[in-house]
């Protein structure tokens, strides 16, 4: 293996779980999820090279997975009816707290892709100037959107 491919495989091991992060916000099927992740990975290899370090690999690695995913899911909607998006989630646990979390997510799929990522990457923890460098807003308009995309969320039905 060369320089560039061990690099490469260093950074996919480091940032596997933020991959398959994007991948699950956009499926529940485990074979499209892989499908994803591997285009996921296909896209980062193309551009691998002439990552600039202009932002940090991260914001990179998200921007990548988040455009991969949306192109295709937009593709998947195009040629075919689809089941909305959910979680995987332990059915077989019943708490308050699993059911709060899918009455979450099942709100969530009802956004539009554009505050689904902004919300996902909320979510995950991601400082408002990394998701501004992520889905190309500012930090400021990021503000305002997640504002928007909470009260969106409390006045949707439980359904």
């Amino acid at each position: 293996m060369n320089t560039l491919e061990l690099e490469f495989t260093r950074m996919v091991r480091e940032n596997k779980q933020t991959i398959y992060t994007v991948c699950y916000f956009f499926s529940n099927n485990r074979e499209e999820i892989d499908d994803m992740f591997q285009e996921v990975l296909i896209n980062l290899w193309k551009g691998f090279e002439k990552f600039r370090g202009e932002s940090s690999i991260k914001t990179w690695i998200w921007r990548v997975s988040l455009n991969t995913c949306t192109n295709v899911d937009r593709k998947k909607k195009r040629s075919i009816q689809t089941v909305p998006l959910t979680f995987d989630i332990d059915l077989h646990d019943s708490s308050k707290d699993n059911e709060n979390i899918e009455m979450l997510y099942s709100k969530i799929n009802r956004l539009n892709l554009f505050d689904r990522a902004i919300i996902l990457l909320w979510l995950e923890s991601v400082k408002y100037d990394e998701i501004a460098d992520i889905v190309g807003i500012s930090p400021s308009a990021v503000s305002t959107r997640l504002f928007r995309i909470k009260e969106q969320l409390k006045a949707m039905s439980n359904n």
